[in-house]
């Protein structure tokens, strides 16, 4: 979406893409006729991961062709860097990340031996929704692992609206001291979904293209929820674990 694409321009930092990236299956003349026009020009500076659509083409072959090395290395589409403290998870949803899993053991190591002083975790499926596609049942045990290791902050894409909930733990239910906060930012370009349900830990859903702002500070984070008319329709700030 152009007024998107406008937007990320003008906005400096890094660009979390949260998967479906070039409706409908992600092949490479989609990447280059739907994705590239507007988005191409973020360069470097994008962190993508893949979503369900982008497998739509065999092995997301357009999506890792695209992106290359900056969807790390080995097309597994999981991988990690870090923000200045704070450690950023990019994961796969779309290949197995429960227990007993290759992406589950790589974030288990990175957990225990690379952590960060915040951690931040992206992934396209959300664990939780008020949208038509609902919660994702098998993302528990990853959740539950880093809940475990004291992670601060999901975000998720897939379904086409805004949403923030309140930190939460591995059964779904409001943690205010150690439970991870999610965001759902499928706002990128595609048609915009309603309300389907009551999410229970859900504070708040917002119908409209935009961008989620993340400051990432030492020991916490501010967030605002930026529309494509600029206007800043949410914000907040939240300490660190």
């Amino acid at each position: 979406m152009a007024q998107v694409g406008q937007l990320l321009a003008n906005l400096p930092g890094d660009v979390l893409m949260l998967g479906d990236l070039a409706y409908m299956n992600g092949t490479a003349d989609e990447f280059r006729r739907c994705f590239d026009p507007d988005f191409g020009r973020l360069g470097a500076r994008i962190r993508a991961l893949p979503g369900n659509h982008d497998y739509g083409h065999p092995s997301a072959d357009g999506y890792f062709s695209y992106f290359g090395d900056r969807a790390g290395v080995g097309r597994r589409g999981f991988y990690a860097f870090n923000a200045a403290t704070w450690k950023v998870l990019m994961l796969n949803s779309s290949v197995p990340l429960g227990r007993g899993s290759e992406q589950y053991s790589w974030v288990q190591n990175q957990l225990r031996h690379e952590p960060g002083r915040c951690t931040l975790a992206a992934v396209h499926h959300p664990f939780d929704s008020s949208g038509q596609n609902g919660p994702t049942p098998w993302l528990r045990d990853i959740w539950e692992l880093l809940y475990e290791h004291g992670a601060d902050v999901m975000l998720a894409g897939h379904d086409h609206l805004y949403e923030r909930f309140a930190p939460m733990d591995a059964n779904q239910r409001p943690d205010p001291a150690r439970g991870i906060r999610q965001f759902t930012a499928g706002t990128g370009g595609a048609p915009l979904y309603s309300r389907a349900r009551a999410a229970a830990s859900s504070e708040l859903v917002i119908q409209s293209h935009g961008v989620l702002r993340l400051k990432l500070e030492p020991s916490l984070y501010e967030w605002e929820f930026v529309d494509v008319a600029g206007n800043a329709v949410d914000r907040g700030m939240t300490m660190c674990h």
